[in-house]
């Protein structure tokens, strides 16, 4: 599904990708391939994070979000090794465990303001 937004939340057991428009809401589930609390190893991290990534093809609003420090460890990866989805990464807020549904209209109401900043030059 390609759409315009997306909210991903993530810490480093796992990521919810939920790509969505005016009307759909696609859910994907990406979990690390570790199994340790914290990323113990940098290969199972940035496979992980590749992983996330792959997931965001197509979108080109991104809003990340999770508990952890791991939201931020991400958007640093993708700074060096996945451009494209740095480039389409417009915040990273700190949330607890929200529902998927809760994700999806908190983002909503993210969106809306910041596509109207986007779009009034005099609120920048």
């Amino acid at each position: 599904m390609s759409t315009f937004h997306a909210v991903v939340w993530m810490d480093h057991n796992e990521a919810h990708v939920l790509m969505f428009d005016r009307e759909h809401v696609e859910s994907q589930r990406v979990k690390s391939r570790s199994h340790h609390k914290h990323q113990g190893k940098a290969g199972d991290a940035a496979a992980f994070f590749a992983d996330v990534a792959k997931a965001l093809n197509g979108t080109r609003e991104v809003l990340l979000t999770g508990p952890g420090a791991a939201r931020n460890e991400f958007r640093d990866w993708c700074a060096s090794h996945a451009k494209a989805t740095a480039g389409v990464i417009v915040d990273s807020i700190a949330t607890d465990h929200p529902t998927d549904n809760q994700l999806v209209a908190l983002a909503k109401q993210y969106f809306k303001k910041f596509d109207a900043m986007a779009a009034d030059p005099a609120q920048v």
